[in-house]
């Protein structure tokens, strides 16, 4: 192992000689030990075995003059280092009820969910990080605005003397429009629900009653309008599919998914709320909002001739949205009876221990006693004879109690003594030398002979592997009343595996530089990686000129993905690469401990810039086999997936770096180098930009790409999107 990241100190090699040196030092010894060999010439047989064996030695001393690997960890250990645990992936997870319930309901933490076992794969399981509550939506008020404001303010009520509300919660009266008589862009009406009902993460069905075509001259397939939330910062989109809306824009044109009576239709449009749903005010009115804007059209299609008009309204809760990590916990384990010794330790069943919650600790039951809830530490640095402390290390599972060490007992009086000899030239007496002796400290409490220990919970999991696709977690293992079914909308993200002795190798000499302090850019860059296990990489900017902000710093991070991907061929989706809610959190609580007083931090991910590569590759005529041809073209889209990449890519396979843009030369080079490949075609390189919610595909002009300053390039496989590497092969 080679650290070329250490300060280059002066170092004195064990033993000096070189190989030239050898040789000459044999040649003088063959008068010596055999004085009939006369001929010395480099060709005699003799002289080679010579410079045989002076090569092997050199080798050997080669060894000799390096740190062994071995005492490297020993240094790592003395500093108190230990090799991070892997950190879970983190999805939210929705469960849709059989029925709507009568009453609120309540689905409890630690609910446990997977995706399906198949042949090749097990089952990676997931659990709800917290209760699910379910309550019962009820409307409260029934508002349009004339303009889109982020805030509104001017609001008119539909709902006074107009509609009546039934015992069941059901709103209805006259026929009410939802935009103004001659529908523009921007208008919008706001459903407000009952302030003091729990809807936060509620999926939510609202019932609609209106005429059939009440819409006429939208597509219904693609309406101008958007279904939003207020989180209490900003609004959420809350409409996952188009699918879900039974209205179809409230056209209600779909028989088939409506009900009609007299006349007049009722679909239902099914929205998942935010998890963070909170009751505010606006204008002079209070409750949880919900609005629907009405959208520029998109090119080629009409907006609303007149606005739609509704004659009723009713809602109901289906399910609900929760938090899960890839998890499963262990309750009421045992780990065996203390034997009273100091420095016992004990094994769990399973390794890659999660960090601890409050309800995980460890249980000590003495004989005929009661049980003792013992608390975890770090170490036993700072514990006493009787604290009740113990360590765990969650990359093995070892469970220790307090050691006993033997050190003296006035060290305060050893240092008197050393000071008077040093400053008075006292020597102490014989009984002042007698009084110094050296006892036995024991560091944390030892639990008495004949204890049960038990670990109250724990969570074991974590890994890459967590970082699974969207809509893949749909088996149900926790059985719950009236939940029929369980899926996950978006991709597992920021999940990443334990750390390795190579990766804690060239992390502590950056932690130790930074003294946990963040001052610097390299030093905000160096904590954020320290801060979780699911940061791949960070870059901190520096401003310059009217860029730049005084007392501000700002943080691009790149989280963990799952590398396998690369190697099947398709590629890092940037929805993997998203900044979740989880790890930003976590990332600034460890960095707001560690910066100076009055910096703010911004957060942010990088503008991911996607590059599709199509181009003719010609190939060597010996490799006309069609299985040869099929080997080289997987190993060229690998290439490609792997070089454009945040992760992998550049020319040093350590990422993409930050604003680098990516020449048709850089593609030419890296083709050049697979084997088989005897020319190359055209390269046209397309460049792949998020707008809103879409991504746009351009060919890049001039053959080069610019991502940004704070851009970072990737590539990866969509058909729909056409992201992936168009590659023909000829012979």
């Amino acid at each position: 192992m080679e650290f070329n990241f250490l300060p280059n100190l002066p170092k004195s090699d064990l033993d000096d000689r070189t190989f030239k040196e050898l040789v000459d030092e044999c040649i003088l010894r063959i008068p010596r030990y055999c004085p009939e060999w006369t001929n010395y010439n480099p060709s005699d047989p003799g002289i080679t075995l010579i410079e045989l064996f002076s090569w092997l030695t050199d080798q050997m001393l080669l060894r000799f003059n390096q740190v062994p690997r071995r005492n490297y960890v020993t240094f790592l250990e003395m500093l108190g280092i230990r090799l991070q645990p892997p950190v879970p992936a983190q999805t939210e997870v929705t469960m849709y009820l059989s029925t709507a319930l009568e009453n609120r309901y309540q689905i409890p933490a630690g609910a446990e969910i997977a995706t399906e076992r198949t042949e090749a794969e097990e089952a990676i399981v997931f659990s709800t990080n917290s209760p699910l509550l379910i309550g019962i939506p009820r409307i409260r008020h029934f508002l349009t605005a004339e303009t889109l404001e982020q805030q509104p303010q001017l609001l008119r009520d539909r709902f006074a003397n107009l509609w009546t509300q039934a015992d069941d919660g059901y709103w209805s009266g006259r026929e009410q429009p939802v935009f103004e008589e001659l529908p523009q862009v921007g208008n919008c009406f706001y459903l407000a629900f009952e302030p003091g009902e729990p809807l936060d993460g509620n999926v939510i069905s609202l019932s609609l009653q209106g005429e059939p075509a009440g819409s006429t001259g939208i597509n219904p397939d693609h309406p101008p309008r958007r279904w939003e939330a207020w989180d209490g910062q900003t609004w959420q989109s809350v409409l996952l599919r188009e699918v879900d809306d039974g209205t179809r824009g409230f056209s209600f044109e779909d028989v088939a998914q409506q009900q009609e009576t007299g006349g007049i239709r009722e679909a239902s449009v099914v929205l998942h709320m935010p998890l963070q749903w909170p009751s505010t005010y606006f204008s002079t009115y209070q409750g949880r909002w919900l609005r629907c804007v009405y959208t520029q059209p998109q090119m080629g299609q009409s907006g609303y001739q007149r606005s739609p008009k509704l004659m009723g309204l009713a809602t109901r809760a289906i399910g609900g949205t929760v938090r899960a990590s890839q998890c499963t916990q262990i309750r009421d384990e045992l780990l065996g009876e203390s034997n009273g010794t100091p420095g016992q330790s004990f094994r769990l069943q399973s390794e890659s221990i999660l960090p601890r919650q409050a309800d995980e600790y460890l249980v000590v039951t003495p004989p005929m006693g009661l049980p003792q809830v013992w608390q975890e530490v770090n170490d036993f640095a700072e514990s006493g004879p009787e604290d009740r402390h113990y360590t765990l290390d969650p990359l093995t599972g070892e469970v220790q109690f307090g050691p006993v060490v033997r050190e003296s007992s006035q060290l305060r009086q050893q240092m008197h003594l050393r000071s008077q000899v040093q400053m008075q030239g006292h020597t102490p007496s014989l009984a002042e030398l007698a009084a110094v002796e050296t006892l036995e400290r024991q560091y944390g409490r030892v639990p008495v002979r004949g204890s049960v220990i038990r670990m109250a919970a724990y969570r074991t999991g974590g890994g890459q592997q967590g970082n699974v696709q969207a809509h893949s977690i749909r088996i149900l293992k926790t059985a719950i009343p009236y939940v029929v079914s369980v899926v996950n909308h978006g991709a597992a993200l920021n999940g990443a595996d334990a750390e390795s002795l190579e990766e804690a190798v060239i992390r502590v000499p950056k932690l130790l530089r930074t003294r946990n302090r963040a001052v610097t850019p390299e030093d905000f860059e160096t904590l954020t990686l320290q801060a979780s296990r699911s940061v791949a990489r960070a870059y901190c900017p520096v401003a310059h000129g009217a860029a730049s902000e005084a007392g501000v710093v700002n943080l691009v991070v790149v989280p963990k993905a799952d590398m396998r991907q690369i190697s099947r061929g398709e590629g890092i989706d940037p929805d993997q690469l998203a900044l979740g809610d989880a790890l930003r959190q976590e990332v600034m609580a460890y960095l707001n401990e560690r910066r100076l007083l009055g910096i703010q931090i911004r957060l942010q991910a990088p503008e991911y810039v996607g590059v599709a590569v199509q181009t003719e590759v010609g190939l060597e005529p010996e490799y006309s086999d069609p299985q040869a041809q099929q080997e080289i073209l997987s190993t060229l889209q690998i290439k490609l997936y792997r070089f454009l990449n945040p992760l992998t890519g550049g020319p040093d396979q350590q990422g993409w770096r930050f604003g680098a843009p990516v020449y048709r030369s850089d593609i030419i080079g890296l083709f050049q180098q697979t084997t088989g490949v005897r020319y190359l075609g055209t390269v046209l390189l397309f460049e792949l930009r998020r707008q809103g919610q879409n991504w746009t595909r351009t060919l890049a002009a001039d053959g080069m790409i610019d991502p940004g300053p704070l851009g970072l390039v990737c590539s990866w496989s969509n058909r729909y999107l056409r992201s992936s590497h168009a590659i023909s092969l000829v012979t």
